[in-house]
């Protein structure tokens, strides 16, 4: 920060002081002012751009201790000074506990003033970078990646925000590719834990060997190959979140070493015997059965209790097809800016292509689609073609026509609504008058 974008205001009752350090500090390049008592301090105060204060403890009225607590609540990010001429063990408690930043005695010392005013500044500089380094941490963290306005996706959200305040374990439940990483890290970036890292370990891709040093981290010579200590997943996670990956695919052991860690918070590395602590919050995520694999004896029924404690269920992308439009637009904007590619959308036998499919592989198999189209793309949309036939399979069974595709993909939505008309309107994105005309023109009629 350059001085003479630096604010220095000087409250105090006495003329000479106030006139000697405007002096000084105009000498030195900095924006100066004084008031000399706190009402008219209080009065500069409102048209801001002050970034320091010199507040005199000893004046008429409201005194300098008062006038640092009014200071405090009008902007904290002001640096104050205090000046007194009765120096105690006292008053610099009681400045230092009102938020203070430091206090000096009269007469003063022009040499001190310089060195402390200095050292106040590079604070108030750190503080303010990292006041702006965390409010980047939080513009960013709202960007989840996470897309979609049907009432499930609402609904997911609104238990995601919910839980997001506390600090409970929770289990997200779903199939595969349909974004159970991405709920955690919006957990994840809507806690107080935030700040710390999101640590991700994919349970189901280890051998318990692995599992186990890449959680708990192994001392030097603790088995072949390992020439150094390295720290596990969960000492990597202190302070921040545990995010466990297909919970239900790890061995006994592990669930049993797992439990033990959650409940103390505290673990030794593989090979080692000194205790490390780790303060962390667990997230998991699994695609299995976990009650009948409770059942069946191979998930810990205590582990199950420990872990299941709040649960976000993520509906297939089958049941929410009113978002595979937005989602498909969303993958366009991302693989264009990455391709550099001038793609805007989708010509209309494509978009009923892509709503027409059941994608079993969720919004995994819908990102890769869509990705792969964008490769061979060349003008500005993308058309039915260019999709895979993953992608396009779901709708040659019963001929290719744009009618034949409509026709199958209305009857599917009207039978998933239970023939809900208002409901599949608006999942098929058009309005009842238009619904009621494709159903008299294609003859479709409810089963009984």
């Amino acid at each position: 920060m350059k001085k003479s974008d630096t604010g220095i205001l000087i409250v105090d009752d006495e003329l000479i002081v106030r006139e000697s350090l405007t002096k000084w500090f105009r000498e030195d390049g900095f924006r100066v002012d004084a008031a000399e008592n706190a009402a008219a301090a209080l009065r500069k105060l409102q048209g801001g751009g002050w970034t320091l204060m010199l507040v005199d403890i000893k004046m008429p009225g409201m005194d300098g201790i008062e006038l640092l607590q009014r200071v405090r609540e009008i902007d904290k990010s002001i640096t104050v000074i205090i000046i007194t001429a009765f120096a105690s063990v006292d008053t610099a408690v009681k400045a230092l506990k009102e938020g203070a930043y430091d206090y000096i005695t009269k007469p003063i010392d022009p040499d001190y003033l310089d060195h402390l005013i200095e050292k106040a500044l590079k604070q108030h500089e750190l503080l303010q970078e990292n006041q702006q380094l965390r409010d980047r941490v939080s513009e960013m963290a709202t960007d989840t990646e996470i897309v979609g306005e049907s009432a499930e996706m609402t609904k997911v959200m609104d238990l995601v925000r919910t839980v997001a305040a506390t600090d409970t374990t929770v289990m997200i439940r779903g199939e595969s590719g349909t974004g159970k990483e991405l709920v955690a890290r919006a957990i994840h970036n809507q806690s107080a834990r935030k700040y710390f890292p999101l640590v991700t370990v994919n349970c189901g891709a280890m051998t318990e060997t692995l599992l186990e040093s890449e959680l708990f981290g192994h001392e030097r010579g603790a088995f072949t190959g390992a020439q150094y200590r390295r720290k596990g997943k969960v000492e990597a996670a202190d302070g921040g979140t545990l995010f466990l990956d297909e919970i239900g695919n790890i061995d006994t052991k592990t669930q049993m070493d797992l439990l033990r860690v959650i409940e103390t918070k505290q673990f030794t590395r593989v090979g080692g015997s000194d205790i490390v602590h780790s303060d962390f919050r667990i997230i998991c995520a699994t695609n299995r059965d976990l009650e009948r694999a409770v059942k069946e004896g191979t998930f810990r029924e205590d582990l199950y209790y420990r872990l299941n404690v709040f649960t976000i269920e993520l509906p297939p992308l089958r049941a929410r097809r009113g978002d595979i439009a937005k989602l498909a637009h969303f993958f366009v904007e991302k693989y264009a800016l990455a391709m550099s590619k001038k793609v805007t959308g989708f010509t209309p036998e494509a978009m009923y292509a892509l709503k027409a499919y059941d994608w079993p592989g969720n919004v995994r198999e819908l990102e890769n689609a869509i990705e792969r189209a964008m490769v061979v793309t060349c003008g500005p949309m993308v058309e039915r073609e260019h999709l895979p036939l993953q992608a396009t399979s779901g709708t040659t069974s019963e001929g290719k026509r744009l009618d034949d595709v409509e026709q199958r993909h209305i009857e599917r939505i009207l039978k998933e609504t239970g023939w809900n008309i208002s409901r599949s309107a608006a999942i098929l994105d058009i309005d009842r008058v238009t619904l009621y005309h494709k159903i008299e023109k294609y003859g479709l009629k409810r089963e009984p």
